[in-house]
């Protein structure tokens, strides 16, 4: 039998596709798109990487250059790889909706995809543990290959070397993703890494669209976090009692990981009252939007299981539970993406990549706290519908995810031969102290017969992060302190936004003082947010840059900075001790003291 036979090459255009205009009705591009599709088609590339903040438009953009392939003749046989099952299902859907057939279904096992379809959806595991047989098929036929969320293909050496062996024969090869960045070094196969002076090597993108670019845009929803801290009690594997409150600057790591660990425990008194704060900010937000839905993001199935019940509690109505050992999870997304129930609880499924527009407001319940991780699972909400949709997320008030939050406009590259620090792209030191006190619970110890127990927890309002900027006086949880922002319209656009926090902050101040609020100034003379975002992402660059050249952790250099300019930290900086700080380091670069 022989291989065109075996995998089904087929003509350039299969039986399914007998002329053009038989194809689906292609959407209208946004400009970020046509740039980007015009850039492609400019240069022909065998390799191009295309990074597009979450909610973008990614897919519709993939899909457009696999039908002007397959129509040009360059291609006859688009493959798709995706880091899961459920979004296989869903390429295969937006790719039916241009008029190309996709088989998700494919295994294998099979050998060869159905008839009709021009191609397959497959997940990079599937890849790395068959990678000879994707190969055949890529050399049987004048191949495209999607990679969507090409960061995937440094998870595991064998999933590299596995897509690697497999696409390399391709015609033509498309990486996609949302987040370049990763919190390891390990090389991610068809990126180019360009090394720019300072030793270490970056990835290099063809065509880059960030989240604030999209946000001016008008393609992605504004994002306000909503930050909650309170006091912990917890009993350590030792037997020792302990006591912090959530988000303290003065505790150690380890300190921070096992506060944050009470907080997240579904039996004490902080994750209720935060979903419960949480629903209250959701039946805001249906005043305006009325499908508006939320998700829960938990660390574990124990945990999802255990927030649902609660959530059940509050609303009276059941949630959608989504885990990843559910064989129906996928049709739930659906389903959920479809109604307009209230609340979803995952675990890791719907952090990446999964499509629910409707989501609106979010609780980040998971001990997990990478920059891609966190840039993941905030992508799920910001999907704009319509002009004005705001998305608001719930977190613990713990240092790393407030930076991560302050940093969410900030674009980064996938770093290789990074100088270790500890510090790196952060928090990697911080998530293994979670995952460890998590382990923890579930091992046995054979010397003390003791474990953690989390004792107490209590929840109290701290702040509002936007764009940035940091908002709010704290108070206690149902305060109107609270309820200032919990009651924020769900319709909204970013500038709007940032007003109506400026004049709840004043608000609040004023009520402390005991004196009327002065009005808020809407005029030029307020500080411009996008210019001081774009002055913060230069000097995080430029901080970065000096930390590698130098081996300084860079909290140090911007405490360094900070002692030679003077001014605050960076997110409360304005852009006059900005600029002084970038003009410092510029300093420091050419030698000058």
């Amino acid at each position: 039998m022989s291989s065109d036979t075996l995998f089904g090459a087929g003509p350039a255009l299969p039986p399914a596709y007998p002329e053009r205009a038989a194809w689906g009705t292609a959407p209208k591009l946004r400009q970020w798109q046509s740039e980007a599709l015009e850039k492609y088609f400019a240069n022909s590339p065998q390799d191009f990487l295309a990074v597009a903040t979450p909610g973008a438009g990614k897919t519709t953009f993939a899909l457009r250059v696999a039908t002007e392939l397959v129509e040009r003749g360059i291609v006859n046989r688009v493959t798709v790889v995706a880091p899961t099952d459920h979004l296989k299902r869903q390429w295969a859907d937006a790719a039916a909706r241009v008029g190309l057939a996709i088989d998700p279904n494919f295994k294998n096992a099979d050998g060869r995809h159905g008839n009709g379809f021009i191609g397959v959806a497959v997940t990079y595991a599937q890849v790395a543990s068959k990678p000879m047989l994707h190969r055949a098929k890529t050399e049987a036929a004048k191949t495209l290959v999607i990679l969507d969320e090409i960061h995937h293909g440094g998870d595991a050496l064998s999933w590299g070397d596995g897509i690697r062996e497999a696409f390399e024969p391709a015609t033509r090869r498309l990486a996609l993703t949302g987040t370049p960045f990763r919190s390891d070094t390990a090389a991610i196969p068809f990126v180019e890494y360009v090394e720019d002076g300072d030793g270490i090597r970056r990835s290099r993108s063809d065509y880059t669209y960030g989240y604030g670019q999209a946000l001016r845009d008008h393609v992605v929803r504004p994002v306000i976090f909503m930050a909650y801290s309170g006091q912990m009690r917890w009993r350590t594997s030792t037997g020792d009692e302990m006591a912090a409150s959530l988000g303290e600057a003065a505790v150690t790591k380890d300190i921070t990981a096992q506060a944050w660990r009470t907080a997240l425990n579904p039996a004490g008194e902080w994750i209720p009252a935060v979903l419960a704060a949480a629903d209250k900010r959701l039946t805001e937000v249906r005043r305006t939007v009325p499908d508006a839905g939320g998700l829960v993001i938990a660390t574990d199935h124990d945990d999802a299981r255990a927030y649902a019940g609660r959530l059940k509690k509050i609303t009276g109505e059941s949630p959608t539970v989504i885990l990843s050992d559910d064989v129906k999870a996928s049709s739930k997304i659906e389903e959920f993406s479809a109604d307009t129930t209230r609340w979803m609880v995952a675990v890791r499924m719907v952090s990446e990549g999964v499509d629910v527009p409707r989501l609106a407001v979010g609780v980040y319940a998971t001990s997990t706290a990478t920059p891609l991780f966190f840039a993941q699972a905030v992508g799920r909400y910001v999907r704009a519908r319509r002009r004005g949709e705001t998305a608001s997320i719930f977190l613990p008030s713990v240092p790393n995810l407030m930076a991560l939050a302050n940093q969410l406009e900030a674009e980064r590259d996938h770093a290789l031969d990074r100088p270790t620090t500890g510090e790196e792209d952060g928090f990697a030191l911080e998530e293994g102290l979670m995952e460890a006190a998590n382990r923890e619970e579930k091992a046995s110890d054979s010397l003390t017969k003791q474990k953690f127990e989390a004792l107490e927890s209590q929840a109290s309002f701290d702040r509002v992060l936007f764009d940035g900027g940091e908002f709010g006086t704290g108070g206690e949880m149902g305060s109107e302190e609270e309820f200032d922002f919990l009651g924020i319209p769900g319709l909204l656009d970013a500038d709007q936004v940032g007003q109506l926090l400026r004049q709840r902050q004043q608000e609040q101040q004023s009520r402390r003082r005991g004196r009327a609020p002065e009005p808020v100034p809407a005029d030029p003379a307020v500080p411009d947010h996008r210019q001081l975002t774009e002055l913060r992402g230069q000097l995080a660059k430029n901080v970065s840059a000096w930390s590698a050249r130098t081996g300084t952790p860079h909290g140090v250099v911007h405490t360094e900075l900070r002692k030679a300019c003077g001014g605050p930290a960076v997110a409360q900086a304005n852009e006059e001790q900005l600029q002084r700080r970038l003009k410092k380091l510029q300093d420091w670069f050419i030698g000058r003291k």
